[in-house]
């Protein structure tokens, strides 16, 4: 086989091609296996200096490797790293244009407006119904998203909690091992919703699919057709949250899921009820006419030693 048609990513060429590189090629390997992200963004002499070998024994890894220089290779290991990179790149392109805090802003909420007409486009009415239905449907729904889809995955519980019977995010202490072990009964009758975006996390990625493996119905809240995600999910709602100087826009995942949450609510029975019981339940701590909460007043009144 070819050595430029190899399959797989770097990794993958480098354990094809290790029985045949000389030792100062291995050394190389060894940098690129354990650095991959940091070699991704290096010229270079500037990889050759950390693995301690020279240009050209650089250049000749790349061949051994099955690309036509070093400069090929470089691009295959960003190309592995592009939505990991993107950010960055935006950002630094941002900060080498001058612009004024206020220019900053009105530029970031255009942005929003932009992903919010596009997100109008990406989302059909037979996806959004089959959402709906799906987490009506379900016995217990849980919701899985880590790093910056954590307080995402918050919201969406806070939001569902009312209408729905047993709703629970998975983003808590005790990261992705913990969701598993909380998914260890899950069936077809129950629905996870996944939530992730460029840079997608693997650990989501990973309870997403332990799920689908134990028959569970996915619901993907994520950015496109090739999100890993969507290669897992039975219903996908896709997202546009381009951000200029940052991964993602949460604002416009969070706008969907607000909307979801009152689709869901218009669906199910008594929910009119199920708020307005879950409003008594916390009136004690709401601020009305400038009192305190009763909540506040009473735990005053305790630390006082005097009748409420």
């Amino acid at each position: 086989m070819n050595k430029a048609s190899h399959p797989g990513g770097i990794q993958a060429r480098i354990a094809a091609a290790l029985p045949s590189l000389t030792g100062a090629q291995r050394l190389m390997a060894e940098f690129v296996n354990h650095n991959l992200f940091q070699a991704a963004t290096m010229r270079i002499e500037e990889i050759a200096q950390a693995a301690s070998v020279s240009p050209a024994t650089a250049n000749r890894f790349a061949g051994a490797l099955g690309f036509g220089g070093y400069p090929q290779f470089r691009a295959a290991m960003m190309r592995e790293f592009e939505a990991t990179l993107a950010p960055v790149e935006r950002l630094k392109s941002a900060l080498a244009s001058p612009a004024s805090s206020h220019e900053l802003i009105l530029s970031a909420l255009e942005t929003d407006i932009d992903n919010l007409r596009a997100t109008q486009h990406a989302l059909t009415g037979q996806a959004c119904n089959d959402a709906v239905d799906a987490l009506v449907g379900a016995d217990r729904v849980f919701v899985v998203g880590f790093g910056s889809s954590g307080h995402l995955a918050a919201q969406l519980e806070y939001g569902l909690n009312p209408y729905l019977g047993y709703v629970q995010s998975l983003a808590r202490a005790g990261g992705p091992a913990n969701a598993a072990r909380r998914l260890y009964d899950a069936t077809a009758r129950d629905l996870v919703v996944a939530i992730a975006f460029p840079r997608y996390l693997r650990d989501t990625i990973a309870v997403a699919e332990q799920a689908r493996s134990s028959g569970v119905r996915i619901l993907a809240l994520t950015d496109s057709i090739s999100s890993p995600l969507s290669q897992l999910a039975d219903i996908s709602l896709y997202i546009h949250a381009y951000r200029r100087m940052a991964a993602n826009s949460d604002a416009i995942v969070l706008a969907v899921i607000q909307g979801l949450c009152g689709a869901v609510a218009h669906r199910v029975p008594k929910s009119a009820q199920a708020a307005a019981s879950m409003t008594q339940a916390t009136l004690p701590w709401l601020y009305r006419d400038g009192r305190k909460p009763a909540g506040a007043r009473g735990r005053k009144a305790r630390r006082a030693g005097e009748p409420e």
